[in-house]
Order: C-alpha cells, then sequence, then structure tokens
C-alpha cells in the first residue's frame, strides 16, 4: 500500500499512509518477534526444514546467521515456524534478517518440508447463518468486514502457539467474513502462508483464511523480478508459481490469497501477464478466494486509486469472467469514489459488497478518523463492504488476558459491550452498529469451556494441570458472538453486571465467563444470551452447564433459558423459556446442572442462555465454566484413542530440558476428533498438562525432568467436541 507519503518516527502508518514496508508496524514486529522468542524461552533462530531439503534444492535456501548472544543458536532449534517463500530467486547483495530462512517457493515441495506436518490446518471451514440482528442498525446481506492481521513477524511465527498469554486472540469471528494473515518483508520473505492455529480457529466460526502475497515497493527493497518471477510463464505457457499456490492453500488447509503487487516499474504487457495469471490462479482452483489488493494498475505502474476504475479492474472482472472475488480499495477513498465504486461493480455484474473499503486503525485504533457514512451510512443502504487494517491495536505488550479481551470487547462491540446499543468510545462505530453477526452452531453435540486460545494456566475438571502460560488459537472453543446481550426484568434502574472472560479460574482450558457485581447487582432477575443456534433437538436432548459462586459471593440462582423461536424482529428478546432453577454457593465449587430441553420431538433452539438472580443482595461472582447440549451418554462421543506415538527428534537444553518433536496416528474410528492434548505423566501419578493441537504433531520446546527419572512418560488422548477424551497412546524419553 502506498509508501511515498511520511512515515511517523515510531514506524506506524497513520489514517490513508497504507502498508508499512514490513507489512507491520515497528511496534507489532518487535512486540511479535519478542512474544515469539521469549515465550517458547528459545532463539529466533532458523527452523529444521532446511537441514531436509533435499540436496537438489539446496540452492533454493539461504539461512540467516544466529544472532549472537542468543541461547542455542549454535545448535540450532527443533522449533518449527510459519512459512514464508521469495518466489524464486533471493535479495542480491544482503543477507537475510535475522531469525529468518529464505527459501524459494518455486522449488518448494511438500514432501522436502519437515515442518509441514506441524503447519497444516485439518479444522473444515465451517457453514454458517445469520440470525436475526441484535439491534435495528445491524444488517444482513449489505456491507461485510475483512481484516489484515498480523499476528506475529514473518519469520520466527511459532507454527503451534507458544509459552505466553500476551498475544492477539482474536475471538470475534461472528462479525467478520475473510481473514488476511498479513505480513511480508523483502528481508526475510514476501509470500506467506497462514499456520495452523490461526487457521483452525477462523474454520470453526466459518470464516475464510487468506495467505498474503506483499511484492514490496521498491523504496522498502522491492525488486520488480519478483513480480516477474510470480507471473512467469513455462514453454508450455502455463503459470508454474499459480500451480504452487494452489498445491500451497490445498496442503496447508487454507482458503487463498491476497495479491498486493507494489512494486512499481512495471509496463502494459507485465499487467496483462499479471492479469492471466490471476486468471490461472481463479482456473485452476475456483474453490479458492482471492482479493486484488488496489495497487498496480492497467499501465504496469502502481498508483493507488482509491476506488475500483478503468485502471484496476481488469484485475477484478475480465468480461463475464470474475477474476478476484473481492478488491481491498486503497485508504485514500472518498465518499465520491466509493459511490462510483460501487456502480462500477453493479456495470461489471458484481455486487459493490465485493469491494473493500481500508480502514487503517493500526495506529489509532477505535480514535481513528473514519468517514463511516461514506461506506455504511445509517439510515440508507450501505454503498461497500471496508477491510479493517491491523485491528490488534487492541492488545497492548504486557496486557493481562483479561484486560486485553475488555479492550478488543469494545473495538467491535463498543463502549458499553452491549450489543443491543452498540457505539464508541467516541466516534468509533463498532461492527456490531453496522454488520449482522453470524453463528456456527447448527449441530449436536455442542460445546464450549469459554476457551479463548490462550491464558496464564491450564485447567481440567476445574483442576490446575498446566502452570505455564500459552496461547494456541486452535484450541479456541466458539464463543459468543453478542458481547454481551442481557435482558432484564421489570421496569426501573437496573445495575448492569461486569461480563466477561476470566483466567482466574477455569473448569477446561485457560478462562471462564465471569459475571460480576457489587450489592444488589442480581437483585432483580437477568438473562445472559449466550449463543444463536438452530440446533436440532431429540426427545433426549440435553442442555448441560457447569457453573460455581466465587468465595464472597451471593447464592445465585441459575436457571438455563431455551428460545425455541427467532425474535420477530432486531433487537428484541427471544422468547426464552426457563428451565428448572439451581441455587450455588460458594461452598458448593463446580457444579454440575443437566435439564432437558428438547420440549417434544422436532424443536429447533435458536437461542441458549441464562437466567441469573441473587435477592440476598450481597455482591456476585458467578462464574460458568462450561455450557453443552448433546444427546445420550457423553461416552458416546468420546473419540477412539490415538496410536504409534513417536518422539521423532530431540535435544536435551543445558537448562535441563528438552526439546522435543513427536507424531502419532489418528484411530480413524468413533466420535470426530475435535484436538488432541499431550501430557507428561509425573512420578505421583498426576498428569501435567504440556500442550494440544488439532494435527497429529507437536513440538514441545521444554520438557522438564522430574526428580532426576532417567525416562519421562508422555501421553496423548484424543478430545471430541464435548471435551471428553480418549485413553493414551504413550511414549518414554529416555533422558
Amino acid at each position: 500500500m502506498d509508501v511515498r507519503r511520511d512515515i511517523p518516527e515510531d514506524g506506524r502508518q497513520g489514517a490513508g499512509r497504507g502498508m508499512s514496508r514490513r507489512g507491520m508496524s515497528r511496534r507489532g514486529l518487535v512486540a511479535g518477534a519478542a512474544a515469539a522468542g521469549a515465550g517458547l524461552a528459545l532463539p529466533l533462530t532458523a527452523g529444521s526444514a532446511a537441514a531436509a531439503v533435499r540436496a537438489d534444492a539446496a540452492a533454493s535456501v539461504r539461512r540467516a546467521q544466529p544472532a549472537a548472544g542468543t541461547a542455542g543458536a549454535a545448535t540450532g532449534s527443533l522449533q518449527p515456524y510459519a512459512s514464508y517463500w521469495f518466489p524464486d530467486s533471493f535479495p542480491e547483495g544482503r543477507e537475510p534478517d535475522p531469525g529468518a530462512v529464505w527459501r524459494s517457493l518455486k522449488n518448494w515441495r511438500p514432501q522436502d518440508d519437515a515442518d509441514l506436518p506441524y503447519n497444516v490446518a485439518t479444522v473444515p471451514l465451517a457453514e454458517r447463518f445469520t440470525p436475526v440482528p441484535a439491534n435495528g442498525t445491524a444488517r444482513a446481506g449489505q456491507a461485510r468486514i475483512s481484516a489484515l492481521v498480523s499476528f506475529a513477524g514473518t519469520a520466527g511465527n511459532p507454527s503451534q502457539g507458544g509459552a505466553k498469554a500476551d498475544f492477539y486472540a482474536l475471538t470475534h469471528w461472528a462479525y467478520l467474513d475473510e481473514l488476511v494473515f498479513w505480513g511480508g518483508s523483502s528481508g526475510e520473505g514476501i509470500i506467506l502462508a497462514p499456520n495452523a492455529p490461526v487457521t483452525e480457529a477462523a474454520h470453526r466460526n466459518g470464516v475464510p483464511v487468506l495467505g498474503n502475497i506483499f511484492l514490496p515497493p521498491t523504496a522498502y527493497g522491492g525488486d520488480l523480478k519478483w513480480t516477474r518471477e510470480l507471473v512467469q510463464k513455462d514453454s508450455l505457457g502455463r503459470f508454474p508459481l499459480a500451480d504452487k499456490l494452489i498445491q500451497v492453500a490445498r496442503t496447508y488447509g487454507f482458503d487463498g490469497w491476497f495479491l498486493n503487487g507494489e512494486t512499481d516499474g512495471g509496463d502494459p504487457a507485465l499487467a496483462r501477464q499479471t492479469a492471466d495469471f490471476v486468471q490461472a490462479l481463479r482456473k485452476g482452483a475456483p474453490e479458492l478466494r482471492i482479493t486484488w489488493y488496489d495497487a498496480l494498475n492497467a499501465d504496469g505502474r502502481v498508483g493507488w486509486q482509491g476506488a475500483l476504475n478503468d485502471k484496476n479492474a481488469m484485475f477484478f472482472q475480465r468480461g463475464a469472467e470474475k477474476l478476484s472475488d473481492t478488491m481491498f480499495v486503497d485508504f485514500r477513498w472518498s465518499a465520491a469514489r466509493l459511490a462510483s465504486s460501487a456502480a462500477y461493480a453493479r456495470r461489471l455484474g458484481r455486487s459493490p459488497y465485493e469491494l473493500w473499503a481500508g480502514v487503517d486503525v493500526e495506529a489509532r485504533g477505535w480514535d481513528s478518523y473514519v468517514d463511516w457514512d461514506a461506506f455504511v451510512p445509517e439510515g440508507r443502504e450501505h454503498v461497500v463492504s471496508y477491510g479493517l487494517y491491523r485491528p490488534e491495536w487492541t492488545r497492548r505488550p504486557g496486557d493481562t488476558p483479561a484486560r486485553f479481551h475488555a479492550r478488543d470487547d469494545q473495538f467491535w462491540g463498543g463502549r458499553n459491550t452491549d450489543p443491543s446499543a452498540p457505539a464508541g468510545p467516541g466516534s468509533w462505530r463498532p461492527a456490531a452498529r453496522t454488520v449482522a453477526d453470524r453463528s456456527t452452531v447448527t449441530a449436536v453435540p455442542f460445546a464450549t469451556t469459554f476457551n479463548t486460545g490462550h491464558g496464564t494456566a491450564w485447567y481440567e475438571d476445574g483442576l490446575r494441570t498446566g502452570d505455564t502460560e500459552w496461547n494456541h488459537l486452535g484450541l479456541q472453543d466458539r464463543l459468543p458472538g453478542r458481547r454481551w446481550a442481557l435482558w432484564t426484568e421489570g421496569g426501573g434502574t437496573f445495575q448492569r453486571p461486569a461480563i466477561g472472560f476470566d483466567f482466574g479460574a477455569a473448569w477446561r482450558g485457560g478462562s471462564s465467563l465471569l459475571v460480576e457485581g457489587a450489592d444488589g447487582t442480581l437483585g432483580r432477575p437477568v438473562t445472559l444470551e449466550l449463543f444463536r443456534t438452530r440446533l436440532p433437538l431429540r426427545s433426549g436432548t440435553v442442555l448441560e452447564i457447569v457453573h460455581r459462586a466465587d468465595e464472597g459471593s451471593a447464592a445465585v440462582t441459575v436457571e438455563a433459558a431455551v428460545a425455541y423461536a427467532e425474535p420477530a424482529k432486531p433487537g428484541t428478546q427471544p422468547g426464552f423459556r426457563r428451565l428448572p432453577a439451581r441455587t450455588v454457593r460458594a461452598a458448593d465449587g463446580w457444579v454440575t446442572t443437566t435439564v432437558r430441553i428438547a420440549d417434544g420431538p422436532g424443536r429447533t433452539a435458536h437461542a441458549l442462555g441464562v437466567r441469573l438472580s441473587a435477592p440476598g443482595g450481597a455482591p456476585v461472582r458467578w462464574r460458568l465454566g462450561s455450557l453443552a447440549v448433546r444427546d445420550g451418554d457423553p461416552a458416546a462421543h468420546t473419540p477412539a484413542p490415538p496410536s504409534a506415538l513417536k518422539i521423532t527428534a530431540s535435544r536435551v537444553t543445558g537448562d535441563g530440558t528438552a526439546e522435543l518433536r513427536l507424531t502419532w496416528k489418528p484411530s480413524g474410528k468413533g466420535a470426530p476428533v475435535r484436538h488432541h492434548e499431550i501430557h507428561q505423566l509425573l512420578p505421583d501419578g498426576k498428569r501435567r498438562f504440556l500442550g494440544g493441537t488439532c494435527g497429529t504433531a507437536f513440538y514441545l520446546p521444554a520438557l522438564r525432568r522430574t526428580s532426576g527419572e532417567p525416562g519421562t512418560r508422555l501421553e496423548v488422548r484424543a478430545v471430541g467436541e464435548l471435551h471428553t477424551a480418549s485413553a493414551a497412546a504413550a511414549a518414554v524419553f529416555t533422558w
């Protein structure tokens, strides 16, 4: 994106300034790299993929020299990282940036990629539906939202999360229509494949994920040869790199590519060949999504239009043939340009909502100036969709997870976190005000433990089994889309309780849902709506919740709330039916409440929630650890155990720990596997949680030896949708 304007001294791009040379701000790059390195207590050295490349492809990889003073740099780490490449050749006259490995996509082969098993996403893209909107301003079928997010630096982005809770754990998938895995730089690589946890979390919520191709401006190290290499033809007129991009997306399990060509100096012939390349990518894999960024024009030169027009339409539509699914319109748009762009799209037979108007929030977040009425006016039809550039602004390095989510909830849902009236902070229009939310909760069994994909510890059945910080978005549950829909009873004033994710205790995973307030907060009953659903119910279908009152809390009366029909119009309460009550006190600890919700065969649950009251007047701290809808015995939804657990590589580190690579085989039988969990069996018979993954390969950064034991037993279990775990496959690591 536009780099000709001045860049602030801190390296960040202001609204309308475009994208930075490295694909992320200095703040984001430094913080992301630090989190990756510090979180795993390992150096940001090159991964082991290069060592596995066959001898005849050795010239396609150039490794960075280890940074001075980094532990283990001399021997190398087993840590796998997210994949990135150059199209073919590497920068001339320079070495890779610290921690980077230069790889050629043209020479990439899956069988040569030792890190591939750790980068493949296995969660399919879920179907979703649009319930009746939560308010009168959010609209279905009009503007949608894309997000360009950099979760870490291009190099050194761990394949399977890390050992820090300080991480951008995106949870507001309900408002997104597309996620771009943003990044890339001329000193690391310019073609990025999303890492598996990001794709898995997005897919669980029905959001497609795009890899990124960033051809940098020459001022930031870009070279026109990379554009020519990307769109080169072979002797038969085919596009080898288009085929490689298709192979990468299908192999890694993500959904398409964001094409961002900003290297100037081309000509009309190169522009036509680039359009031919996009056409070949489309024809070769019609199931993949393509988003074109408004930079390269029909004359082969870079000139950001801030519009869809005759200069860039050739990359969006060719005659009656669609080339790109969507176009990201550069930040220099105006109300007039967006209106003309919408009209232009309609003349091409395309929807104007296939255009993303760029909204840059990298530097100022919700304090950014945005002309909302230019694309999502209130009171009349939306003009185009919009794309948020760098919404991870809400993550402040050093934040606790709870503080991050409180800020993120305001960014997406408004300052009051009330989806019935979302607004602010300031002039900000949160997504909940404009876009109708979506849900994927359509099948039984369904369960959530309100796990956000990061935490300061790990819990199982309410007990702490992991004592270190962690992040892994692939372990994230489906979470309430409307933060936080609360329905009151009776008239008069009402003191709204604080509602949010809490990391001080959990039933399973790293977090739970906490409702708290001062004296009298729940003196009048309230219904907390949690999920909009389309769950088919049978006569034996039950709703099961696991909950507790914290120490010092009043006794809380809890009733399940189920709606069997959608509300008649936006912003109105579903017709919840209350089901049998249970009063919980702090002395009870975690309590499981199970109620039948079918109310006769053939019914459908359209909303799930809980009705809460605490008439005693004391402060309230009520915690919801799990919610599940199931038919029959939970054991029937438990997967069969995995097998053939193997330690494929290991390295004992200087601090008395070991890093390992593990693989195993799924059973292929029984209930579907949601993810796998890895534990260490301790000498006293207890288990220590080491991590989890949706795949069948896992990297363990620091196995701790216990009491001088000669060998450490490792166990892997398959976990189903109801979070019930199989028997274990085991292996012993000998010290």
